[in-house]
């Protein structure tokens, strides 16, 4: 099995005893698009033992830009973004164990997705997630690798409870809004080098190359060919995380209905689950078309938008961002 890392175990600061040592830890990745593709193919060709994917989306052609582990049959389908990247990376690493979760990831989840995982790697798009992943890590112990792309520019950090400031103490929530890749763009190559970054960051700290983690918040244009880091320090006594211990987003209860920014999409939440048949033949007759797959069905409605319903009881209302538009057209089609 070790044949297969020849040139990794090679490289002297693995060897074999790190890539042993890999090959016994477990990580979460949060978010398996842009970010979340190239981490986990990094991860897995590595040989990391065990690799939790956890994400809520489905793959659409938009994504194949920038999303290297999806291709056009994945988008036709409509395929969970974790399971059409299980799909790919079983056969890149059948030695792998790996655990693909088709979900929202909130306070009511998270500790579970935490569970018996070494670090935890950030590969989401929204600041909402990345307080709840700081926050849970930080109250676990749990280190965090924060990593952030759109346009040309990326940032890139790890996050260690005890020993480095957290996210809180450089970003607060209320500056956590703004651009997305949704909004103003995204060039594929910002992705691959900060998640890049994210993944030698990983490396080092499974392996326990403690003294050579970089230590810094890294910010990167690669059009405007600029580079900048910034020591990270001390904590901040009055960061409502690492310094006071109050882990706010832990606390707070997941909104059910949002508009995802800059998607055109609003998801309603707090349905039970739906048998997905039963609501494509309840649906069929009011639509103008239905698609469905064993994860998901997607309904195109006669009003311009679609309905798309997941089986955990999730809906997304795609082609408005209007949060009463989205609620008439749920109640239209899917009542309450």
């Amino acid at each position: 099995m070790l044949e297969r890392y020849s040139r990794q175990m090679l490289f002297a600061p693995i060897g074999e005893q790190g890539q042993r040592t890999l090959m016994s830890k477990s990580i979460l990745i949060v978010g398996m698009g842009a970010l979340g593709t190239v981490l986990a193919n990094h991860m897995v060709r590595s040989g990391v033992g065990r690799v939790r994917m956890v994400d809520r989306d489905y793959v659409e052609p938009s994504n194949l830009q920038r999303q290297m582990l999806y291709d056009e049959e994945d988008a036709e389908q409509g395929l969970p973004k974790v399971i059409a990247a299980k799909h790919k990376l079983s056969r890149i690493n059948s030695s792998v164990e790996l655990e693909a979760v088709f979900s929202d990831v909130t306070a009511a989840n998270i500790e579970g997705l935490l569970s018996g995982v070494d670090l935890v790697l950030d590969g989401t798009d929204n600041f909402q997630t990345r307080f709840l992943l700081n926050d849970a890590c930080y109250r676990q112990g749990i280190p965090f690798v924060y990593g952030g792309a759109v346009s040309s520019r990326g940032m890139n950090a790890i996050f260690v409870p005890g020993v480095t400031p957290c996210l809180r103490c450089f970003i607060s929530s209320a500056d956590g809004g703004g651009q997305t890749c949704d909004t103003i763009g995204v060039i594929s190559p910002i992705v691959d080098i900060v998640a890049s970054y994210q993944a030698a960051e990983a490396l080092k700290f499974l392996v326990g190359a403690a003294e050579q983690r970089r230590g810094s918040l890294l910010t990167l244009d690669i059009w405007q060919n600029q580079y900048f880091e910034m020591k990270l320090g001390k904590p901040k006594e009055n960061c409502p995380c690492c310094g006071l211990k109050q882990y706010p987003a832990l606390d707070q209860q997941a909104e059910e209905m949002v508009s995802l920014c800059g998607r055109e999409s609003v998801q309603i939440s707090g349905h039970e689950p739906f048998e997905l048949e039963a609501w494509k033949d309840r649906l069929s007759p009011a639509v103008k078309e239905t698609k469905l797959n064993p994860y998901l069905l997607r309904a195109e409605l006669h009003e311009g938008q679609r309905l798309v319903l997941f089986a955990d009881g999730r809906v997304l209302v795609q082609g408005t961002d209007d949060l009463i538009r989205a609620k008439t057209l749920y109640a239209r089609y899917i009542g309450g």
